[in-house]
């Protein structure tokens, strides 16, 4: 009994150490036609560690030949189906300089711009990638405005776009936090506020950062010193107006109506 188990668990594993065998006896192959052609067997069974391993081989010597341009595609999607898309994008970039009319460069484009996209990190974090992300997007609707491709790469780019307006957002914050702390970080805040408003007019953080600088404002003018009180009230008291007529229905109308009241009642002091 026994024996049958260890002699099925090698039956088992026999077809294994052979497709082991026969990739170890490829890559160590001089033949680089036949490197290829089971780089391309690995490919289409996605397997595709064997294939790129086997294409960075082959895509050196073959290049200038009639096998370069899709050899090199194969590459540049092994690494993008594993994932791996600092590679891909290598490959992909490749292709599109050295193949700018090639059957598959718009493909190329795409996945260059996507996995720049995927590859973009949470936005408290460096967004170099990011930056590369919307300009290789750009790019790509440019080109091809009617691509049935087009939409998924205005999606992506609105989201990414978002995600530097969200960071602005972030470092405006931390402006507001800091308040007084070695300067008025007050006005920081509304500066990098209202800039960010401007360079995202269409994001969904508008209003975020309408009512910090609204608040901005308000913290400035209760923590101000004598003689820049009333100027620094009067700045809230006409940001609450800036504020209220672009939402009306603000989601932080409590918040809003709270500082105003207590806006109102210093106002009332200076004769206003």
């Amino acid at each position: 009994m026994q024996l049958k188990k260890l002699l099925l668990g090698f039956l088992l594993i026999l077809p294994l150490l052979s497709g082991c065998s026969e990739y170890s006896k490829v890559l160590k192959s001089a033949d680089i036609d036949e490197k290829y052609e089971y780089a391309k067997m690995y490919y289409e069974h996605g397997k595709y560690n064997k294939a790129a391993t086997l294409l960075t081989d082959v895509v050196p010597i073959y290049r200038g030949s009639e096998k370069a341009e899709e050899a090199l595609y194969l590459l540049a999607m092994s690494y993008f189906n594993l994932h791996d898309y600092i590679s891909s994008s290598e490959y992909f970039q490749r292709y599109v300089n050295n193949y700018p009319r090639g059957a598959k460069v718009k493909e190329c484009r795409f996945n260059l711009a996507y996995g720049d996209y995927k590859d973009s990190p949470d936005a408290r974090f460096d967004q170099t990638v990011t930056k590369k992300a919307i300009k290789e997007l750009d790019n790509f609707i440019d080109i091809y405005p009617r691509s049935e491709l087009a939409d998924s790469a205005t999606v992506m780019r609105i989201e990414l776009s978002d995600r530097l307006c969200y960071k602005e957002y972030l470092s405006a914050k931390l402006y507001l936090d800091l308040g007084t702390y070695m300067g008025n970080n007050y006005e920081s805040a509304v500066i990098t506020a209202r800039n960010a408003q401007d360079d995202y007019p269409y994001s969904k953080y508008r209003e975020d950062l309408g009512f910090l600088i609204f608040k901005a404002r308000y913290e400035a003018a209760v923590n101000s010193v004598a003689e820049k009180e009333e100027e620094r009230y009067r700045q809230a008291f006409d940001e609450y107006y800036t504020f209220i007529n672009e939402y009306p229905e603000t989601t932080y109308l409590k918040e809003t109506q709270k500082m105003f009241t207590k806006i109102q009642k210093k106002m009332a002091e200076y004769g206003d």
